[in-house]
């Protein structure tokens, strides 16, 4: 299909785009539009469209069908806007987009792809923006990321969602019910987006800040299981410095372009208040990241003491029991002695001579006690007993 150029013209006192007639692509169906972008369904073979709208001067004139329909009607209307939300689009739907739009195919290929970093990429007239957006799932104690694409130009706003965050439903109804905020144009609603993807870290922020003070808790309880949770909440975190850093240095290029491009001056006002939400954020989720590394640091500690105790106190219980021995072996010395003696005297021989000796008896009892106490006094002194 032969590229189309586009001309200026005038749309509410600022530089405006249309675009030159042109054979229609092959319609392709989409699911019927609904008031609000939903959160997309399980995949299946249905349209992605969650909805295509156009807007004229900051309201809504019309909510087409198809993708074709869209088309067809912006043509018709030099001075509208497009808004066309998909989600987990077909690479035929995302053909014909880049076909109708002009868009850059290294950037189709991105959305086709996803699980991009975040980035803003200017290509012209068009900017293309990765985005990725968070929301804290409480019953998993998880953060559960998706990853949303958007293609600002002059007339249109294409958002290709993969994920079911952020939902932009809130975002459609938003600039639908502040018209004076839409009417500015593409880059409103690209505020908008950016908005809502900021403010849906808030909940995120909040769910990891308790699962921090309860990891700490636990770390002094001696919970066996923490070592794991702050390993698993640790990459989560660094899920979160990739989807947050990012957006602070691409807002500060946004902002550097605001006098290069024209940008509204109320929406310069909006843009910067942006910026500085998510650069607060960006510094918050870095503190949760060094927190976790101190408490698994603390936590390695504790359990190295703990450790080191129980070595202490089964060392402790050996020699306890290595005296016991001492002293109980000692014992069966001191009476194993007399014992020796009085066998061989029972053994009762005939030519034993001591049998018959007057003192024989006082002997023995005498050889019984002296071994005795001689054995007594020499582990007595080597502290055996």
């Amino acid at each position: 299909m032969p590229q189309r150029r586009a001309r200026p013209t005038s749309r509410n006192g600022r530089t405006g785009w249309r675009r030159a007639p042109a054979p229609p692509p092959e319609p392709v169906p989409a699911t019927p539009a609904s008031t609000a972008d939903a959160p997309p369904p399980e995949p299946s073979d249905a349209g992605s469209v969650v909805q295509a709208a156009l807007y004229r001067d900051g309201v809504r004139v019309s909510a087409p069908d198809t993708l074709a329909d869209t088309f067809r009607e912006l043509r018709e209307q030099p001075s509208g806007m497009a808004w066309i939300g998909l989600a987990r689009p077909t690479e035929r739907e995302l053909l014909s987009l880049a076909a109708e739009f002009d868009l850059h195919p290294l950037a189709v290929e991105d959305a086709m792809e996803a699980h991009q970093r975040p980035k803003l990429e200017r290509y012209g007239e068009t900017l293309f923006v990765v985005l990725s957006a968070a929301r804290y799932l409480d019953n998993t104690e998880e953060v559960d990321f998706g990853e949303l694409h958007v293609f600002v130009g002059p007339d249109f706003v294409i958002t290709v969602r993969h994920g079911a965050a952020p939902d932009l439903s809130a975002v459609r109804q938003r600039m639908e019910e502040s018209p004076e905020l839409l009417k500015l144009g593409p880059e409103a609603v690209l505020y908008a987006i950016l908005d809502a993807v900021v403010d849906g870290y808030a909940p995120v922020v909040a769910g990891v800040q308790t699962d921090i003070d309860e990891i700490e808790t636990e770390v002094f309880r001696g919970d066996p299981k923490v070592s794991r949770r702050i390993y698993e909440l640790s990459r989560e975190m660094v899920e979160f410095q990739r989807a947050t850093r990012p957006l602070v240095g691409m807002l500060h290029s946004l902002m550097a372009g605001f006098a290069k491009y024209g940008t509204d001056e109320e929406l310069q006002r909006y843009l910067r208040d942006v910026a500085d939400h998510v650069t607060h954020t960006s510094e918050q989720v870095d503190g949760f990241r060094q927190a976790l590394t101190d408490i698994l640091t603390v936590n390695a500690t504790l359990v190295t003491q703990e450790q080191n105790a129980e070595m202490r106190a089964l060392a402790e219980a050996g020699f306890e029991q290595n005296e016991e021995i001492k002293k109980i072996s000692s014992w069966a010395a001191i009476l194993f002695a007399p014992t020796l003696v009085g066998t061989i005297y029972g053994m009762n021989f005939e030519n034993m001579p001591e049998l018959g000796w007057r003192f024989g008896y006082p002997f023995a009892i005498g050889l019984m006690g002296l071994v005795c106490a001689s054995l007594y006094v020499i582990f007595k002194r080597r502290d055996w007993l």
